[in-house]
């Protein structure tokens, strides 16, 4: 069987990430008609959602025609400036709290969320040692011990913010990038043992975390407080039925829904556009997981295959932690949703990490 090289863009995946994009907008744009009341915006989509998507979509397309083994060669410095960035958050002056939360750092007109620097930072970085690891990834002292203190600086850094859900993210995908290399099943079940002895942990000592995992169990136990917004979310949800209110439709979203261009953006969804609209939108991610690992599996080298693997499952793992919270099907991490969320540091990044995976696409064999 001959083997070829592409010679452009993997246009099955271009197409499925512009329909999430589009998709992410309109959903916005709508969700966002609760921040202002009512009577809706002065102009009928979200300003900040446009000039993030197109300005994310310029950078997509500029990281596809860019050699992603230049990111290779940069990769510590990468994950470096991005873990010295999140840290701003820490910085007085610069950095500011939000809902009990010190996630943002402020640069006058706008403001960034680091730790979406971080996700794909991380990736990238990771990507690049298990590429380079070879053997020594199951050795206890070169390979489990150094990836154990890497993860072990992430959770600090993160769960000091709290950004529970984003370590969440990055330890599953860190998972994923780990077995798909070669690495120990017996060194996973070491992590998978400290990671539920540190769950419990933070049960015990942190308040949040606790009454997430209490509202999980018993979702009806507070419905005014710690249970109000997963309550809310399955009333919106199904009051949808199964075509939904229709666009703009949604009455949750008026001071009912917490964070309706946020977290709970799945749920205007879920009452706008019924079983039907959000059937179509998890479809759409499940075929961008599948194609995306299929992109990955037909990389030219090891580096490629990672580097896409980690992109895929850092986007779908949080769509699907967002789109499973809203359902009561995992506990509330506070995860927003990929491309749909309000957002423009998120979305911008996400558009970012789909241009590298544009460019893998570019030099990839094609059986």
């Amino acid at each position: 069987m001959s083997i070829a090289r592409r010679t452009s863009v993997d246009r099955s995946f271009l197409v499925v990430v512009l329909a999430l994009v589009l998709f992410g907008f309109f959903i916005s744009s709508s969700a966002s008609l609760s921040t202002v009341g009512p009577q809706g915006l002065s102009v009928p989509f979200d300003p900040s959602q446009l000039v993030a998507s197109l300005f994310g979509l310029v950078i997509m397309m500029v990281l596809s025609r860019v050699d992603y083994h230049i990111l290779r060669r940069h990769a510590l410095t990468i994950f470096i400036g991005s873990l010295l960035l999140t840290l701003a958050v820490f910085l007085p002056k610069i950095g500011f709290s939000y809902n009990g939360a010190r996630r943002w750092i402020s640069l006058g007109i706008f403001s960034l969320q680091p730790s979406e620097f971080l996700k794909f930072g991380f990736v990238i970085y990771f990507a690049s040692w298990l590429s380079a690891s070879r053997s020594r990834l199951n050795s206890l002292q070169f390979g489990f011990l150094p990836y154990v203190l890497v993860i072990a600086i992430l959770g600090i850094i993160m769960l000091m913010q709290p950004d529970t859900g984003t370590f969440l993210i990055m330890f599953g995908v860190s998972i994923t990038m780990f077995i798909a290399k070669g690495g120990k099943w017996s060194h996973l079940l070491i992590l998978f043992t400290i990671g539920l002895l540190g769950i419990g942990y933070l049960a015990i000592t942190r308040e949040y975390v606790r009454n997430r995992l209490v509202t999980f169990i018993r979702p009806t136990h507070d419905t005014l407080g710690s249970s109000y917004q997963i309550n809310q979310s399955l009333i919106a949800i199904g009051s949808g039925k199964l075509f939904g209110r229709g666009y703009g439709q949604s009455i949750q979203k008026f001071n009912y829904l917490p964070e309706s261009i946020g977290d709970s953006v799945f749920a205007v969804l879920g009452e706008e556009t019924g079983f039907v609209g959000t059937s179509i939108l998890t479809l759409t991610f499940a075929f961008f997981a599948l194609w995306g690992l299929k992109i990955s599996s037909h990389a030219r080298d090891s580096f490629g295959k990672l580097i896409v693997l980690g992109i895929i499952m850092t986007i779908t793992i949080g769509a699907f932690m967002n789109i499973g919270a809203m359902l009561g099907v995992i506990p509330l991490t506070g995860v927003p949703l990929p491309f749909v969320s309000h957002g423009g540091t998120a979305l911008v990044m996400t558009l970012a990490a789909c241009g590298i995976v544009l460019s893998v696409s570019r030099s990839s064999k094609v059986l």
